[in-house]
C-alpha cells in the first residue's frame, strides 16, 4: 500500500471505533432484537437493479418507522451496518440502498447526475413495504446530496429529512471568485474515480494544465471533474441548468421538516447556509439550523479554545430528531442553533442570518510599529501602500482553513505563524479591544489594489492574537482580479491599474475577549486549500505555465482598505 493508502486505512480505523462509541450512546432505551440483514435488487425507474439492505426489528410489532440511507461509498459498509443495528434495536427499521454502479449495484458510476431517479425509486418502493410506517432520510455529504435532490418529490410516508455537510449550490462549494477548491474536489475526483488511484495528490494539485491530469496521473478520463475544473464562471449554464440547476432549485419546494446540520469549518457550510437561506418560510418555521465548531467529520477542530461543554454529536441528535418527528409526531419549530467560539456554547436563535447591531470597521494603515503594519478606526489622512510579490512557484501553504478535505489536519481554527512570517505575506493588526466583541455573520475585507498582471489572486485570513502573544483564524477566503466583487462571471483588467476587492468570507459566530487584538495577514495564495493561481488570465485548469506578480495594497482617505466586522449584543437575540 501506498502511504496515502495507509493513512486512510488508519483513518477509518479511527473514524469506526470512535463511530461505534456513538451508536452505544446512543439516548434512546433498547427496546428490540434485530433480525437478520434482508438483501434486495431493487430496480430503479430504468430497470437498473440496487443493492438494498433491509433491517427490521423482531419478535416485536409493527409497521415501524424507518430510516433510509443511499450511499456510494463501499469503505462504509461496516460502519453503516453497525449503524442500521444500533437503530433497529431502539425500535427503528433501518433501509441502506447503495448508488448505481458501486457495492453490488448494477449500472455504471457516474456521480450524481442519477441520484434522483434511483433515490425516488427506492422511496416509493418503501412507501409500498407494509413494514413501513413512515420514513425519516438520513444523510451526511454525499449521502446528503442523495437526499437533499429528491427532496420535493418524495412520498407521503417521507416525514423530515436530516442532511449534514452538504448544500444544493454545487459552485459555492467547488469556487471561491474563479478559484477551485482544489482540496475538496481534486481529492474526491481521486478517490471515487472509479479505479484505485496511487498518483500523489500534492503533484497532482501541481500538474498543468489541469484539465489534462486525470488522463496524465490518474489514468483514466473523468469528463465530470474536467466539466467542474473548466466551468469557472457563477451564471455558466453548466451550474445553472441540468442537474446542478434542478439542485438549487429544490431547496424553495421543500415542504417537509428538515435538520440541516454543518460545522463552522466544513467545506459545504457555504452553500449549506445558502440553502437554508432558499428554504420557503414555511418550511423553515419547521426546519433546525445547527451548527458547531466541527469540521466534515463532526470532529471540533478549535485550537487555543475550550470545547468543554460541546456535548452534542453527529448519531444522538439525528436519532433523537428522528424519534421525536417519526414516533412521537411532534411538530417542530424553526430553531437555531449556533456554536460560539470563544464562549464554549450553543446559542438559540428564531432566524439566520442573526441579527446584528452593525458593523465594527478597522482600516488598514501603511504605517508600522515594529515591523507591523496597523489596522486603526479611522483611515489615515494620507495615502499610503504596501507591496509584495507573489511567486506562484511557492504558493502559502493552507493552515487554518475553511475548507481542506485532503489536507484535514489543516482544517479549522488553528495557532498561526508570526506576523509577516514570509515575505509574500503583509499582516495588519490592530490595538487590543476594551471589551468582548461578538461577530456573528460574514466578515469582509475591502482592499484596493494593483498588480503588473492581468489576472491574480489575493487572500484574506483575520485572527484574534491573544494576549498570550498567540494568534489563531477565524476566517479567511480569496478573491481575484477578474470575479473582483463576487463578479459572477470573468472581468478585464488592466494591469497597474488600482481598483477595489471585496474578499467575503462565510459565516461564523466568534466572541474575542477584551484584550484580545484583530490580525488580518493579506496575501495570494492559500493551496492546496484553493488552487494556484498562475498570474494569467483565463480559465485556470488549461494554464500551462506561471509567472510573478507584484502586488500592492493601497490604504488612506482616497483608498479606505478596511477589516469589516458584523457586531451582536445579547440583546439582538
Amino acid at each position: 500500500m501506498t502511504d496515502d493508502e495507509l493513512e486512510m486505512q488508519e483513518k477509518m480505523r479511527l473514524l469506526q471505533e470512535h463511530m461505534s462509541d456513538l451508536f452505544r450512546n446512543i439516548p434512546l432505551p433498547v427496546i428490540a432484537e434485530a433480525g437478520e440483514r434482508e438483501c434486495l435488487m431493487l430496480p430503479s425507474e430504468d430497470g437498473v437493479k440496487l443493492e438494498t439492505w433491509l433491517y427490521f426489528p423482531i419478535k416485536t410489532n409493527g409497521p415501524f418507522s424507518t430510516i433510509a440511507v443511499r450511499c456510494c461509498y463501499p469503505q462504509q459498509e461496516n460502519m453503516l451496518e453497525e449503524k442500521a443495528v444500533s437503530f433497529v434495536r431502539r425500535g427503528f427499521g433501518f433501509a441502506i440502498q447503495w448508488c448505481r454502479g458501486t457495492h453490488k449495484s448494477e449500472g455504471e458510476w457516474v456521480p450524481n447526475i442519477n441520484e434522483r431517479k434511483d433515490g425516488l425509486s427506492f422511496m416509493n418502493a418503501l412507501q409500498e413495504d407494509p413494514r413501513v410506517k413512515n420514513i425519516g432520510y438520513w444523510g451526511d455529504s454525499y449521502l446528503a446530496l442523495t437526499g437533499w435532490c429528491m427532496a420535493d418529490a418524495v412520498p407521503s410516508k417521507v416525514k423530515t429529512m436530516c442532511l449534514g455537510v452538504y448544500g444544493c449550490f454545487r459552485h459555492v462549494s467547488a469556487y471561491k471568485d474563479g478559484m477551485f477548491r482544489q482540496d475538496i474536489l481534486t481529492d474526491w475526483a481521486m478517490g471515487n474515480a472509479g479505479k484505485v488511484v496511487t498518483a500523489d495528490y500534492m503533484q497532482s494539485a501541481l500538474y498543468r494544465p489541469q484539465a489534462e491530469v486525470d488522463e496524465k496521473m490518474w489514468g483514466v478520463r473523468l469528463d465530470w471533474y474536467r466539466d467542474w475544473i473548466t466551468h469557472t464562471d457563477a451564471d455558466d449554464p453548466y451550474w445553472n441548468d441540468g442537474f446542478w440547476g434542478m439542485l438549487q432549485r429544490i431547496p424553495s419546494k421543500v415542504k417537509i421538516p428538515l435538520y440541516v446540520r454543518d460545522g463552522w469549518y466544513d467545506h459545504h457550510l457555504g452553500s449549506a447556509l445558502c440553502t437554508w437561506n432558499a428554504l420557503s418560510e414555511q418550511t423553515k418555521a419547521i426546519s433546525k439550523l445547527e451548527i458547531g465548531p466541527w469540521n466534515h467529520y463532526s470532529e471540533a477542530c478549535i485550537q487555543h479554545q475550550s470545547v468543554d461543554n460541546l456535548e452534542d454529536d453527529s448519531i444522538s441528535a439525528p436519532a433523537l430528531w428522528f424519534d421525536r418527528i417519526l414516533r412521537r409526531s411532534e411538530k417542530p419549530e424553526e430553531e437555531i442553533r449556533l456554536y460560539e467560539i470563544g464562549e464554549d456554547r450553543f446559542e438559540t436563535y428564531h432566524q439566520f442570518p442573526v441579527k446584528t447591531n452593525g458593523t465594527k470597521e478597522l482600516y488598514f494603515s501603511a504605517l508600522k510599529e515594529s515591523d507591523i503594519n496597523l489596522m486603526t478606526n479611522k483611515p489615515d489622512e494620507l495615502n499610503g501602500e504596501v507591496a509584495f510579490t507573489y511567486d506562484p512557484g511557492k504558493p502559502v501553504m493552507s493552515h487554518g482553513a475553511e475548507s481542506t478535505f485532503h489536507t484535514m489536519s489543516e482544517n479549522g481554527s488553528l495557532l498561526q505563524p508570526t506576523a509577516n512570517y514570509r515575505d509574500d505575506i503583509v499582516s495588519f493588526i490592530s490595538k487590543p479591544i476594551d471589551d468582548n466583541l461578538h461577530i456573528n455573520g460574514e466578515i469582509e475585507v475591502s482592499l484596493y489594489v494593483s498588480s503588473d498582471v492581468p489576472d491574480t489572486s489575493f487572500t484574506a485570513k483575520v485572527m484574534e492574537a491573544f494576549d498570550d502573544g498567540t494568534a489563531c483564524n477565524i476566517r479567511g477566503s480569496i478573491t481575484t482580479l477578474a470575479y473582483r466583487c463576487g463578479a459572477k462571471h470573468r472581468m478585464k483588467y488592466k494591469p497597474l491599474e488600482t481598483v477595489k476587492l471585496v474578499i467575503r468570507m462565510w459565516a461564523i459566530d466568534w466572541m474575542m475577549k477584551k484584550g484580545s487584538s484583530l490580525r488580518v495577514d493579506i496575501g495570494s495564495s492559500d493551496f492546496p486549500q484553493y488552487s494556484v493561481h498562475t498570474n494569467y488570465e483565463g480559465i485556470w485548469s488549461l494554464q500551462t505555465k506561471t509567472r510573478i506578480a507584484h502586488q500592492t495594497i493601497y490604504t488612506g482617505k482616497e483608498f479606505p482598505s478596511k477589516l469589516v466586522l458584523p457586531v451582536i449584543d445579547y440583546q439582538c437575540k
